[in-house]
């Protein structure tokens, strides 16, 4: 078995943290449990990228029961859990690719390594993996790593047309990756569909809002040690993913300030109790900020130059562009790790600026990411969705799909279910009114 992971001795102690995870995930138990009697997806080539921690374990080992052959790369250098990885290997026989840590060429050295699984299916979180494929499928030899350009091209346009053609489809977890799928499917090029796992109500309403909400606070704490309460916390997007955060920070006790491009997420910003204003109104007065917009630059050289001395900034969109670190590292004087996952940054004499996580995903870099209980639903959809591919995908377009709402639905029951939670249902009068337009008053 071909892997590369920072240390299989690691497994004992990957053992019990994905056993301490998989107590809370009770519908992916009950799909894998259905799952290891149907094997649903025997036969099937799966190259997954996603963050490697214990809920992904967990998934991982739901995919294989179904009879997927499955090989697992990172999606972010800073959120694989090395002992994670170990037990996967070691005690799932799972190819791991990942490395916290790991710097660039590694990390598409690892995305490499699952390209040349010859997927029928793809996993990804933030479209590396798809974007890597289809960059060697079009010959865009600018736009790939050293590494995975040479092996594209040292395929010839046969084996490239079969290694496309071979993918019968995928899915996307997070909304970054929805993007870049979207512009793909309207600049024409998506070669096989894809199931945009993110949209799915049992995901994004509870993920987005609830996961990373709870996790980039915990990140953002663990890594300053800092009191929230009584500062100024400062979120740039009002998306779900804000949403989760400007409430979870207003429930530490801070004063929170929302930054939108979108009027009307804005205007909910504000009816939802919080101070709207620009980036630039709020970058002298923030104590800490957060981006999590999926865009690029979103606090630039001049925003930090207005920073008070101490301002703590982070980000937890998906990739390492919210901040504009290149023209912070241009006007410093001097800049230091002064903390683990705190890099401290001198501007002018009494002006200092401390970045998180190296602006990467805070609450897995510095953090374990979303609670197992909320990314049980998540992960459902990816397992059920890669389901649904491996039957359907012969009359999907090459587009990007809704999860199916029976998916979401089943998956919201038998969560309800595992909480012991019982709702009602409609009589056949209810039913026979609401598909009515006879009935009135």
């Amino acid at each position: 078995m071909d892997y590369d992971i920072k240390d299989i001795n690691l497994a004992a102690k990957g053992r019990l943290r994905i056993e301490w995870a998989e107590m809370s995930m009770p519908v992916l138990r009950q799909i894998r449990e259905r799952f290891s009697s149907e094997r649903p997806l025997a036969g099937r080539r799966l190259s997954a990228c996603l963050h490697v921690t214990t809920e992904t374990a967990a998934l991982m080992k739901t995919l294989k029961a179904g009879g997927a052959e499955v090989v697992v790369c990172a999606s972010n250098p800073l959120s694989t859990q090395d002992d994670v990885a170990a037990s996967l290997v070691a005690d799932e026989e799972i190819p791991v690719h990942a490395i916290k840590g790991e710097d660039h060429a590694t990390y598409y050295g690892h995305i490499l390594s699952a390209l040349q699984h010859e997927p029928h299916m793809t996993m990804d979180d933030g479209a590396d993996l798809v974007s890597s494929l289809h960059f060697i499928a079009l010959k865009k030899w600018d736009e790939l790593e050293p590494s995975v350009r040479a092996w594209g091209k040292g395929l010839s346009d046969d084996q490239r047309t079969r290694f496309i053609s071979n993918v019968m489809g995928g899915t996307e977890e997070t909304t970054t990756g929805v993007i870049r799928l979207r512009s793909m499917e309207k600049d024409g090029i998506l070669q096989f569909p894809i199931i945009s796992v993110n949209d799915a109500d049992t995901k994004h309403l509870f993920d987005n809002r609830y996961g990373t909400g709870q996790s980039t606070v915990d990140g953002i704490i663990r890594a300053t040690n800092r009191l929230l309460a009584g500062s100024v916390f400062v979120v740039c997007g009002y998306g779900w993913c804000g949403r989760g955060v400007a409430n979870r920070a207003k429930g530490h006790g801070a004063h929170v300030v929302v930054c939108e491009v979108d009027p009307l997420r804005a205007l909910e910003a504000l009816m939802d109790g919080f101070q709207v204003m620009t980036i630039a109104q709020a970058a002298p007065v923030g104590d800490f900020f957060c981006t999590l917009t999926g865009d690029i630059n979103v606090i630039r050289k001049e925003h930090f130059l207005q920073m008070k001395d101490g301002a703590m900034v982070s980000n937890s969109g998906h990739f390492d562009v919210e901040l504009e670190l290149p023209g912070l590292a241009e006007i410093a004087t001097d800049r230091r790790l002064i903390r683990d996952f705190v890099e401290e940054f001198t501007l002018n004499p009494g002006q200092r600026i401390y970045v998180l996580g190296e602006g990467r995903l805070i609450n897995l870099a510095a953090a374990e990411g979303h609670p197992s209980s909320v990314m049980d639903m998540s992960f459902a959809n990816q397992a059920l969705s890669a389901e649904y591919m491996a039957t359907a995908h012969g009359g999907l377009q090459k587009v990007v799909h809704p999860v199916p709402r029976h998916i979401d639905q089943e998956i919201a029951r038998l969560k309800l279910k595992a909480m012991g939670v019982e709702i009602d249902t409609l009589t056949a009068e209810q039913e026979r009114y609401l598909s009515s337009w006879e009935m009135g008053t």
